[in-house]
């Protein structure tokens, strides 16, 4: 029977509840929990997680009937479009992963479904069983919405509505019509922290066999930092771990330092070492957080090899760091010349140009230097010596196109 409030559930804890000898397996412990919740009206606490609990109640408020068909609008052209247009960017990043997925579980019967912020599927798996998985041939569409205001309690709906990653397993989902099924999702997030898309791998009518949620999580992890470093523009972006070995891989922490000295944002890892970001903007200097000020970071941009570095929590840490332009160009990688080495001399200049724009806070008159051109002053300054040290011997288009956009003055300059 439906629900008719949820006040009692506030009341009423597991006391109350039948007592759960019999309940020994996972399929027995949720048989009883649906039995309690949804014919009792008593909460099933510590016979499923927590924010499976969570999403039965908010799907009871919009969903009164568990048992009904779920509908699956048929997506139009122009929607489709629309939503593949609106989610470009997170399709791009998120290709190599994708395909690393596919072909890992091509043994497999899981969709790999990749969905927008709003629980829109963007991308799935198209599997040659499709006849042998009746939900998921109408689920698994790119256009179909699968949020949970939809189809009621799934892994991606429950991530899209928390930002936490979940597992739900069979009578876990909230519809009776999807109690075959088996899923597991994580967030992605982008550069202001909000969500940005949900990665899911669901199987129908059969277990994983494997463990789906590290899977998804691990790729979902990988999405994440390429969508970070994706979006960053004029950014000093830091690798950085307590390993050398662990750089360039998900477990590896970044920064992207903004050009006014402050940290615009963390991924998770690096919000393990370093500790959350602070609310307010002008508490996140970099010198505060890390211990070091922006000038002695842009350096490390001049090695290739991982730098140990020294926290200001007394942590020791390696660091890799690249600075990437306003057009996203990785600038480190732009004054590389083939078969040219740049003298020490110019490696030296190089440096303290970078240094002396970084600390250099006043302009001839005395006036505050705005902190916006930093970095791309830095980038200017560096490409500009390379090139006249080489005589301007250089075959890189970015870097003549770069200058030729220095003709034109900045719009803040005076």
């Amino acid at each position: 029977m439906a629900i008719e409030s949820f006040d009692k559930f506030d009341r009423l804890g597991t006391a109350d509840a039948p007592r759960q000898l019999f309940a020994s397996t996972p399929a027995q412990r949720v048989a009883l929990a649906r039995r309690q919740f949804f014919e009792e009206g008593v909460r099933p606490s510590g016979l499923i997680g927590e924010a499976v609990l969570q999403s039965w109640m908010r799907c009871s408020r919009t969903h009164a009937d568990r048992q009904r068909i779920v509908p699956f609008d048929a997506v139009t052209p122009s929607r489709l479009h629309a939503t593949l247009a609106r989610n470009r960017e997170l399709l791009e990043v998120a290709r190599q992963e994708r395909v690393q997925m596919e072909n890992t579980l091509a043994g497999t019967d899981c969709r790999v479904i990749l969905t927008d912020r709003e629980g829109v599927v963007v991308h799935v798996t198209q599997q040659p069983s499709a006849a042998h998985q009746p939900v998921l041939r109408k689920t698994a569409r790119v256009g179909v919405n699968i949020s949970e205001r939809i189809v009621g309690t799934t892994a991606p709906g429950i991530v899209t509505s928390t930002g936490q990653a979940c597992t739900v397993d069979g009578a876990e989902h909230y519809f009776d019509v999807l109690c075959e099924m088996q899923c597991a999702a994580a967030p992605i997030r982008d550069v202001t922290g909000r969500l940005a898309g949900v990665l899911d791998l669901t199987v129908e009518a059969r277990r994983f066999g494997f463990d789906a949620a590290s899977m998804v999580s691990l790729y979902a992890t990988t999405i994440e930092n390429r969508l970070l470093q994706a979006q960053s523009r004029d950014h000093l972006i830091l690798r950085f771990q307590a390993s050398p070995t662990l750089l360039g891989t998900p477990l590896e922490a970044l920064a992207g330092i903004a050009p006014d000295g402050t940290i615009a944002w963390l991924n998770n890892a690096g919000a393990r070492l370093l500790g959350r970001l602070p609310e307010a903007a002008d508490e996140r200097d970099v010198e505060y957080l890390l211990g070091h000020d922006l000038a002695s970071l842009l350096r490390l941009g001049r090695r290739e090899s991982a730098q140990p570095l020294r926290l200001a929590s007394g942590l020791g840490v390696w660091v890799q760091a690249h600075l990437k332009g306003a057009d996203g160009v990785d600038f480190k990688h732009a004054v590389a010349m083939p078969g040219v080495h740049a003298p020490a001399s110019v490696e030296h200049s190089a440096d303290t140009a970078a240094t002396e724009d970084c600390t250099a806070t006043t302009t001839d008159d005395n006036e505050p230097a705005p902190h916006a051109a930093t970095l791309r002053e830095h980038s200017r300054k560096l490409i500009e010596e390379t090139l006249a040290a080489h005589g301007g011997n250089v075959s890189r288009g970015t870097l003549y196109r770069r200058m030729r956009g220095w003709r034109e003055p900045p719009c803040d300059s005076s």
